[in-house]
């Protein structure tokens, strides 16, 4: 058994969707190759319109045209006046952008409106009758190619006309400006007068703001009254950190003090404190006396003598004024302890303030500074108003065209002031015309002929696998065995050979796990060159040391016999219908060592029955047994099924495509039948392309060349060594 599907390529929906789409339109890589192939057509059309636009010139009575330019811009004594000064309109920096296309557009819109020109249509036509608005209008063009500048143009056959409209419409246009510029002026004061009053009542509020919030405070700048707290509360926290450490030593000194009256007095003469008391130190000092004093009457006098009575009286006596004097020294510390307290106490409750009024007066300056923005704002915004206010108010008073005419004897003057160049004008048109009709017409026409002309519209139509891509050539030059012995083979012939080598090997490709051995070539349509791809295929593979045989399965109409240069005696026909063993029908061919051919034989009257035999089914498996290859040339797939009943029996069916004769109607119902019939699809060939050669192709010609030249090159020099070793043989001889 043959395995039929082995190598089937699915033909989806897909790819019918997309060949119907391709037919719907071009996508912008096929409209460069239309252009080049109906160059022809694009250049014929062209040079007709433009032959026809330069007669009717040529016919046409002259014309005449007059021209001028006007100013609508100019540097007006306000701009200069608010040139600095910004956030006021029409500010030239600032607010007023440059004149923009719909500015200008709008411009010339009134400028051709019947307000403009109906007056001048009313003073021209006792001179002209048959001028109107409508014809004023048709040949008046007003154009804008430079910034602020306007052009206007009046085309007319009759030359006193032209010089009698432009007179008119300078001076209209002049007028219509100066108009215009008063009107704004006059809006524009109304706009200041309207916008200054809000400004001045703002200007008085913020100013009675900033009064009140001075009155309030009692401040004149924030700044300097934070100075001055600052000031004042580091005067106040230096004054504090004296007093603490005067407090402290004071409260160290009372305690010691207590320590210190803690003992007996005979016990504090060492005392620094109570020493430094006079009288205190006086009454000790007395008091020490008399207790030596008794000590030394004692010694004589008895207690109750008189004498020591005294002395003990006297002791006693001072004993309570030390006590005094003691509590007067612990009260005066007590006292200073008390008052030091009551200064830090009034320090921190001044530093305390200080501080509130500090945060007091963040908020004041915020308020203050805002109040100080908003004014400054109020102001300049208020100055600069009335500037613009006596600006336009100068501006009226003038009575200067804002609009200049750049050159004013344009339109004094009776003479024509152009003559249009009608001939070169309507050869510039026609000839644009042409050119835009011509590629038109190229694309609807070659839109109409629904052919396939490249590459790669065929694999985007498609969406299948292109085995190769084969340039389109006159005559094929197949060398012979001999030639190619001989290689008398030019590189030109060489390199076209090698496609059908790369044909060959992108179809063994296909089958990696199972070589590829046998396959049907056809078409879908005649004339698509399939029986020259068989045979170049069949000799590149033969080349490539495969054992081809060739097959003529054509038997409506066999033509490989005369390709390769056989006779059709006996062929495929007489196999089947005869018996005869196909040994004796096959023929070696001259083309190639390792290729055999099958002739067709006779044409049978019924082509279709023996193609489906059981004998025929029979053969062609004998057949792949015993070549390497073998190829089936069939007659096309439209209209006969010849192809269709081989493919089933065959790894696969694989397609030519004739490029600039395939339609892509055919392409698609061959596509269809090869669907519903089951039969496995190889791929696309690409035949007669005349794309720019493959990068393969153009490779193999420069490497070919490079070569000959090399050999030629060693050829020469063997063929030079030799003649010069003769020679040195001969003198010697």
């Amino acid at each position: 058994m043959l395995k039929s599907e082995k190598y089937p390529h699915p033909l989806s929906q897909a790819n019918f969707t997309q060949l119907n789409d391709d037919e719907g339109g071009l996508n912008l890589g096929q409209v460069g190759a239309v252009l080049r192939r109906r160059l022809l057509l694009i250049g014929g059309t062209t040079a007709l319109v433009a032959t026809a636009a330069v007669l009717k010139a040529e016919t046409d009575p002259p014309v005449y045209q007059g021209t001028f330019d006007i100013l609508t811009k100019p540097v007006t004594g306000e701009d200069k006046a608010i040139a600095n000064v910004p956030q006021t309109i029409n500010s030239q920096d600032k607010i007023s952008p440059p004149e923009s296309t719909r500015d200008v557009q709008t411009t010339i819109t009134v400028l051709q409106s019947p307000r403009v020109l109906n007056p001048i249509v009313e003073k021209l036509q006792a001179q002209y009758p048959d001028l109107t608005y409508d014809s004023l209008v048709y040949y008046l063009t007003i154009t804008s190619s430079k910034p602020n500048i306007l052009n206007i143009q009046y085309t007319n056959s009759d030359q006193k006309l032209v010089s009698d409209v432009l007179k008119l419409l300078a001076d209209a246009y002049l007028q219509y400006s100066l108009q215009e510029r008063q009107s704004d002026v006059e809006v524009a004061i109304k706009f200041v007068d309207q916008q200054k009053q809000p400004l001045v009542k703002g200007l008085k509020y913020w100013q009675d703001q900033l009064r009140n919030l001075r009155l309030d405070n009692n401040l004149i700048e924030p700044a300097q009254k934070a100075q001055e707290l600052s000031t004042q509360i580091a005067t106040l926290r230096q004054q504090r950190i004296e007093n603490r450490v005067q407090l402290e030593q004071m409260v160290a000194k009372y305690e010691e003090l207590q320590k210190e009256l803690a003992q007996e007095p005979g016990e504090r003469a060492g005392n620094s404190l109570l020493s430094d008391n006079v009288r205190y130190q006086k009454i000790l000092d007395q008091i020490q006396a008399a207790d030596i004093a008794i000590k030394q009457q004692s010694a004589v006098f008895t207690d109750e003598n008189p004498a020591m009575v005294t002395l003990r009286q006297k002791k006693e006596y001072l004993l309570p004024l030390l006590a005094q004097e003691e509590a007067r020294v612990q009260k005066d510390f007590q006292s200073r302890i008390r008052e030091m307290s009551a200064r830090d106490r009034a320090l921190d409750e001044k530093i305390n303030n200080g501080y509130s009024e500090v945060r007091k007066l963040a908020t004041v300056s915020r308020n203050y500074d805002n109040i100080q923005r908003e004014l400054q704002i109020a102001n300049e915004a208020l100055t600069q108003f009335t500037t613009k206010q006596q600006s336009l108010q100068i501006e009226k008073a003038q009575k200067q065209q804002p609009w200049l005419l750049l050159d004013p004897k344009l339109t004094r003057v009776n003479e024509p002031l152009a003559v249009s160049d009608s001939a070169k004008r309507n050869l510039a048109l026609g000839g644009l015309l042409g050119l835009l009709l011509g590629i038109g017409t190229a694309l609807v026409v070659d839109k109409l002929s629904n052919i396939f002309y490249s590459s790669q519209e065929l694999k985007d139509a498609t969406r299948l696998p292109l085995l190769g891509i084969v340039p389109l050539r006159k005559e094929l030059e197949v060398a012979t065995k001999d030639n190619l012995s001989r290689g008398v083979q030019n590189s030109d012939g060489a390199s076209f050979f090698e496609v059908f080598r790369s044909l060959y090997t992108n179809i063994l490709l296909l089958g990696s796990d199972t070589p590829i051995r046998s396959l049907v070539i056809s078409s879908a349509g005649q004339g698509d060159g399939k029986s020259t791809i068989a045979t170049q295929l069949a000799q590149a593979a033969a080349a490539m040391g495969q054992r081809v045989l060739l097959v003529d399965a054509n038997l409506r109409a066999p033509s490989l016999h005369n390709r390769v240069g056989l006779m059709n005696i006996q062929g495929l026909t007489d196999v089947i219908s005869q018996d005869l063993d196909w040994h004796n029908v096959i023929e070696p061919s001259p083309l190639e060592e390792n290729m055999f051919v099958m002739p067709a034989g006779p044409i049978p009257p019924d082509s279709v029955r023996l193609l489906a035999s059981q004998k025929m089914h029979n053969l062609m498996e004998e057949l792949q047994v015993s070549f390497d290859l073998v190829i089936y040339d069939t007659p096309p797939l439209l209209g006969f099924a010849d192809a269709y009943l081989l493919a089933a029996n065959t790894d696969g069916l694989v397609l030519v495509a004739g490029l600039g004769k395939l339609k892509r109607t055919a392409l698609q119902q061959a596509l269809e039948q090869i669907q519903i019939s089951g039969t496995p699809l190889l791929g696309l060939i690409a035949n007669k392309s005349k794309d720019a050669a493959p990068v393969s192709y153009q490779y193999y010609q420069q490497y070919y060349k490079q070569s000959v030249s090399g050999e030629k090159v060693s050829a020469e020099k063997v063929t030079a060594n030799a003649n010069s070793s003769s020679l040195t043989k001969t003198k010697r001889s």
